[in-house]
């Protein structure tokens, strides 16, 4: 049995991503989003730095991420065709909830980057088991869009990377 919640063991045991393409609505309330991200930063974390930022995504400001995500894609691949700059598009349109998850290491820490780093991929798998324990179907994506300096620089600066796109719906 797939995503059993009889229990925390069985939830951790059977939870599986869902495709961000295949979620439809509902989505989770802003409440429950909000209780979701209260659980995905019950993490190990070193020296208490919480070098995560998460960015809720809004259904009105996923034209502009779409936009956003094609213009960076056409500027370092101009000779994209119709369909890659399509699949770019439809990107930031799936599922009804997106979070964005980024790292962003605290460099004046004696912490290591990388315990920082491990600490934000927790968080996000954390994220993903409690929307699935809300009853929703999250999945976390990457993509080129996670490696782009524009799309980053959007959502955070130069120290910070995108650890994923993260999306729920049902």
């Amino acid at each position: 049995m797939l995503n059993d919640l009889s229990s925390p063991l069985a939830l951790l045991r059977t939870r599986r991503s869902g495709k961000p393409r295949d979620m439809v609505a509902p989505g989770p309330s802003p409440d429950q989003l909000r209780s979701i991200l209260e659980a995905a930063i019950r993490v190990p974390d070193h020296g208490k730095l919480a070098p995560w930022r998460f960015i809720i995504v809004g259904a009105d400001q996923r034209d502009r991420l779409a936009a956003l995500i094609v213009a960076a894609y056409r500027a370092e691949r101009p000779r994209a065709g119709r369909l890659e700059i399509e699949t770019m598009k439809q990107f930031a349109r799936q599922a009804p909830a997106l979070v964005v998850a980024l790292s962003a290491p605290d460099a004046g820490s004696k912490i290591p980057h990388w315990e920082q780093q491990l600490s934000t991929g927790a968080a996000c798998m954390n994220l993903l088991a409690a929307a699935t324990a809300t009853g929703f179907v999250a999945g976390w994506l990457t993509g080129w869009a996670a490696y782009s300096d524009t799309v980053r620089d959007a959502f955070g600066g130069p120290g910070d990377r995108i650890a994923g796109f993260l999306f729920i719906g049902s």
